[in-house]
């Protein structure tokens, strides 16, 4: 089964159900997603902390899911 990352999904949740998301969100620049205070932020929350406007947010989102979908 495929991973789809959403806006709204806890970071530390997805650490635990797609390693590989989380990488990404760390290429990104999103270092929350391996800080200790993940269980309390979502993705969207997270990136806006790292200053990304609301159109990045969306865009790698899109561009995460694109690349999840494309995984083997």
């Amino acid at each position: 089964m495929k991973y789809t990352l959403t806006k709204n999904a806890n970071i530390a949740q997805v650490q635990k159900e797609c390693p590989r998301a989380i990488e990404m969100l760390l290429d990104y620049g999103l270092n929350c997603a391996n800080c200790f205070l993940n269980q309390f932020d979502d993705v969207e929350g997270g990136a806006k902390l790292h200053g990304m406007t609301d159109e990045e947010i969306d865009k790698m989102i899109e561009e995460i899911n694109t690349a999840l979908k494309n995984d083997k």
